[in-house]
C-alpha cells in the first residue's frame, strides 16, 4: 500500500508547538457522600428532568422533596429505574444457612457472608422453626441438631489431625499460618455436617430496586424464617439506620456545649439526625400473589406430568442440548417444583403434543399482574445450559455466580449425599455414615408430624452433604469463567469437579473452543498448604 500524501491540515498540525500545554478539561466528576440513599436517587434522576447539576440539586433537595418525588414517578409513573440509584447496606444475623441461601438468591446481589472454611461454626448456634404443639417434633429436632454440631467439632479436629499427620510443616512456614491453612482444609471437610439451621451472618449491598422485589420474593416463600426476614429487611428499610458517626458526634457536641450551649442545640438536630434508608421505596413490597399461585399451579403440573416415575439417573453434570422454545419454557417452569432432572422432565415434555406444552407456558403466566416480571425460568435461549447435581455446601460456592440464570429445585434427600475420600482414609466414614443417616431419618419423621409447615421445617436438618438440583444457564464467557475459577488449587474439591466437569462437557461438544480453556486439572495432586 502507498502512503498516502501530506495534506495541508496534516502540515499544519504537524507545525504545532509541542510546547503548547493542552487545554484544560471541560468534564467534571467528583464522587458523592453523605447524602441519603433516597434523596441521591432523587438527584441523579433529576438529569433527566433539571439543567441542574448534581451539587445544586443536593442543596435544594430534601427529605420530603425526595419522598414527593418518588411517589409520583416511582409508583404512579412505573419509573422503576429510579430506585437503581439508591444504594442501601444492610446486615443481617443470625439467619439460617437455609434462609441466607434465599436471601442472596438475586441477580443483582452484592455482599459477603460467613465463611464455612474460614471460621468455625461450633458456636454459631441454630435456627429452631414453630413445631406450635407437636412437641415430640421439637424434641427429635433439638436432638438432632445439637447431635449434628458435636459430630461437626469432632470431625473438625479429627480431619485437622489427620491433615496434619500426612502434610508435614515446610520449615519456611511459621506455625501460626501452617495451623489456619490447615484447619481451613479441614472446615471444608466437616462443612458437610452443619444442618441447613445453622446460623450465619451476611452483609449485603443492594440498590432499592432490588431490595423492594427481594422483600415481595422473601415474603412470598415456603418457609416462616424466610418470610419473616423479608418483614425484618422492610422494617429496616423504614426505621432509623445505624449511624456509626453518631457515638463521635455525641463527644464533639459536649465539647461544644461546654463552651456555647446554644451553639450546641442549634447544631444537634443535624449532627445526630435520624437516616431512614429506604422508607419510600419499599413501602409498598408485599407478598407477590404471581410467584405464589404460580408455585401451586405447576407443582400440582409437575405432579400429573410425571405421575410418580422415580427419579432417573444421570450424570452430576449434563450439559443440555438445544430445545424448541416452547419445551424448553415448560421443562423449566416445572423443573424447579420437583426432584427430577431436566432430562427427565424434557423428555416427558416432548411427548406431549404441542397444546399441552402450551398449557404448561400460560401457567407460568395466569397469574402475572400488572408490574410483575416474568418469572425466572422464561430467561430461556442461552446457548449453555448445565443440569448440576451436587452438595449443598459446594451450591453456595457456586450460588456466588450471578452473570448466568440459575433455577433451583429445593431440599431433599432423594439423591443421596457427598461423601470425602478423606474421610475413608481418616476412618471415619462409617461415623459419617451414620450423622447422614441419623438426620435425614429425623427429617423424615418429622415431615410426618403435625406442626406448622412440617415438611419445610424438617429439611432445617439436612446437612450441608446432602444434594440438590439447579440448571445453570449462561453464555460461554460465564463458561470459561467459572471453569477457570472454580477448578484452581485452593478451592473447594466439590465445585472444583463440578466446575471441572463444565469444561469437560464443553470441549467434547465443542472441541474447537477447549483451547480458549485456562483450567486446573481437578485430578492432579492438591499442595493443601497452598491457598
Amino acid at each position: 500500500m502507498s502512503t498516502p500524501k501530506t495534506t495541508a491540515l496534516n502540515q499544519t498540525n504537524a507545525s504545532t508547538p509541542t510546547s503548547e500545554k493542552p487545554a484544560e478539561p471541560t468534564v467534571n466528576v467528583f464522587a458523592i457522600h453523605g447524602a441519603e440513599p433516597e434523596v441521591q436517587a432523587y438527584a441523579m434522576a433529576k438529569y433527566s428532568r433539571s439543567a441542574l447539576s448534581m451539587k445544586e440539586s443536593l442543596k435544594e433537595i430534601s427529605e420530603q422533596k425526595a419522598e414527593q418525588f418518588l411517589n409520583t414517578f416511582y409508583f404512579q409513573y412505573g419509573h422503576r429505574s429510579i430506585a437503581d440509584l439508591a444504594h442501601v447496606a444492610f446486615a443481617i444475623e443470625k439467619l439460617s444457612l437455609l434462609a441466607a441461601i434465599s436471601l442472596v438468591d438475586e441477580q443483582r446481589w452484592d455482599g459477603q457472608e460467613r465463611s464455612t472454611r474460614y471460621q468455625n461454626f461450633r458456636k454459631s448456634g441454630y435456627h429452631t422453626p414453630d413445631f406450635g404443639d407437636d412437641a415430640a417434633s421439637l424434641e427429635l429436632y433439638t436432638d438432632t441438631a445439637k447431635f449434628l454440631f458435636t459430630e461437626y467439632e469432632v470431625f473438625s479436629e479429627g480431619m485437622f489431625r489427620y491433615l496434619e499427620a500426612r502434610t508435614p510443616k515446610p520449615p519456611e512456614m511459621d506455625q501460626a499460618s501452617y495451623d489456619r491453612t490447615l484447619k481451613a482444609r479441614a472446615f471444608d471437610l466437616s462443612r458437610y455436617l452443619l444442618p441447613l439451621a445453622t446460623n450465619t451472618s451476611l452483609g449485603q449491598i443492594v440498590n432499592a430496586r432490588t431490595l423492594e422485589t427481594q422483600i415481595a420474593r422473601l415474603l412470598s416463600h415456603t418457609h416462616a424464617e424466610v418470610r419473616t426476614l423479608g418483614d425484618l429487611l422492610k422494617q429496616a428499610a423504614r426505621e432509623p439506620a445505624f449511624n456509626v458517626t453518631h457515638t463521635k458526634m455525641r463527644e464533639v457536641l459536649e465539647r461544644i456545649r461546654a463552651v456555647n450551649p446554644e451553639l450546641a442545640d442549634e447544631v444537634s438536630p443535624e449532627l445526630l439526625r435520624d437516616v431512614r434508608v429506604s422508607p419510600t421505596l419499599v413501602k409498598y413490597a408485599v407478598a407477590n400473589k404471581y410467584e405464589m399461585e404460580t408455585r401451586r399451579d405447576l407443582q400440582q403440573a409437575a405432579r400429573e406430568l410425571m405421575n410418580g416415575a422415580p427419579i432417573a439417573e444421570v450424570k452430576s453434570v449434563e450439559l443440555l442440548d438445544e430445545d424448541p422454545l416452547d419445551i424448553e419454557l415448560a421443562a423449566t417452569l416445572l423443573y424447579a417444583q420437583c426432584h427430577y432432572p431436566y432430562k427427565q422432565l424434557r423428555e416427558a415434555v416432548a411427548s406431549r403434543d404441542a397444546s399441552e406444552r402450551q398449557e404448561i407456558i400460560d401457567i407460568g403466566l395466569r397469574h402475572r399482574g400488572k408490574h410483575d416480571e416474568l418469572l425466572r425460568p422464561f430467561n430461556a435461549g442461552q446457548k449453555f445450559r448445565f443440569d448440576v447435581l451436587m452438595d449443598v455446601g459446594g451450591f453456595r460456592d457456586m450460588h456466588r455466580h450471578r452473570r448466568c440464570t440459575q433455577i433451583e429445585q429445593g431440599y431433599t434427600t432423594a439423591h443421596g449425599y457427598d461423601e470425602p475420600g478423606e474421610l475413608r482414609e481418616a476412618e471415619l466414614h462409617d461415623r459419617y455414615r451414620g450423622a447422614m443417616k441419623r438426620a435425614a431419618d429425623a427429617a423424615a419423621n418429622i415431615a410426618k408430624g403435625t406442626a406448622p409447615e412440617a415438611e419445610a421445617n424438617s429439611q432445617y436438618l439436612l446437612p450441608l452433604a446432602y444434594r440438590k438440583r439447579c440448571l445453570f444457564n449462561m453464555d460461554f464467557a460465564e463458561v470459561l469463567y467459572i471453569s477457570e475459577l472454580r477448578t484452581t488449587e485452593a478451592g473447594h474439591q466439590s465445585y472444583r469437579e463440578v466446575a471441572y466437569s463444565m469444561f469437560k462437557a464443553t470441549q467434547k461438544k465443542y472441541p474447537e473452543l477447549a483451547k480458549y480453556f485456562r483450567v486446573t486439572d481437578v485430578h492432579a495432586p492438591v499442595d493443601l498448604l497452598k491457598r
